[in-house]
């Protein structure tokens, strides 16, 4: 192991500016931007505040989805995934296998793949989209039940709901170690229900909902700097079990420890439904 990934291992905390909402009455709303085009933008007031962040590397083999919200998995893949064919029928199997695996679940069906690059000449050039720096969930109860619903049609929907079923996100650098812009996560026992708040998101083929998140000095953040290629994180967007970690807010963030030659980030988020 270099002496970057040593360091990334050790226990430390930074202190960093994260963007989350604020209350002004008013309804707000997402509009993503489109792959390749510029940033997106949100309708509603929002500040900055800057919170500790603890390295959770020295923390990482004990990280559980269903409690903390977040879980590193070890997952070696040869997958090309700016090929849409290899992205979609490979890359796809893998994941499904994988979830079944650290969780134990019945049945999955891979949704939805969104590929991310720090630098605008990267996103132009693959038409893909910005790493978000806003904290957020990416669904809230309604729009959980409804997109799976969009997906396999009412009737099926309905039977689906029946048991426990969860949202997962499989976000992992592409192709690279993520040494700038990584995620920050909020454990989720440490995040207030009220501190939620629905946004409408307004893409180009569905209005959807998410939520954005108030700050709380209650709050605990955590991030995995230094992910590598043969790494990911399972990200924990919705659970119909109540007992279970229903969510963990995320953000991508500037990790002041990131060394200034860094390479920019380029990540693939892979968005799955996970039944019991």
């Amino acid at each position: 192991m270099n002496q970057i990934l040593e360091d990334a291992h050790t226990l430390y905390s930074v202190d960093a500016p994260l963007t989350f909402a604020l209350r002004d009455g008013a309804p707000p709303v997402s509009l993503p931007s489109r792959p390749g085009a510029a940033e997106g933008s949100y309708e509603g007031d929002h500040e900055t505040r800057t919170v500790s962040i603890t390295n959770a590397w020295p923390l990482a083999d004990g990280l559980n989805i269903d409690r903390e919200g977040f879980q590193l998995v070890h997952h070696k893949t040869d997958v090309d995934f700016y090929d849409d064919a290899e992205r979609t029928t490979t890359y796809e199997r893998e994941i499904e296998a994988l979830i079944r695996q650290q969780t134990g679940a019945r049945k999955v069906i891979v949704f939805d793949h969104t590929l991310r690059a720090g630098d605008d000449n990267t996103r132009a050039e693959r038409g893909v989209r910005e790493p978000v720096q806003m904290v957020h969930n990416d669904y809230t109860d309604r729009s959980a039940r409804q997109r799976l619903r969009d997906l396999v049609g009412d009737a099926e929907a309905e039977e689906l709901m029946k048991g426990r079923f969860a949202i997962m996100n499989v976000w992992r650098g592409n192709r690279q170690t993520v040494e700038s812009m990584p995620l920050a996560f909020a454990d989720a026992r440490s995040i207030d229900p009220a501190d939620l708040i629905p946004v409408e998101r307004r893409s180009e083929d569905r209005i959807g909902e998410i939520q954005h998140l108030v700050h709380n000095p209650d709050q605990h953040w955590y991030y995995l700097p230094k992910v590598e290629p043969d790494e990911a994180i399972l990200i924990k967007c919705f659970d119909s079990d109540d007992t279970k970690a229903k969510l963990t807010a995320h953000t991508a963030f500037a990790d002041p420890a990131t060394r200034a030659d860094a390479p920019p980030r380029e990540s693939i988020e892979s968005r799955t439904f996970v039944f019991y």
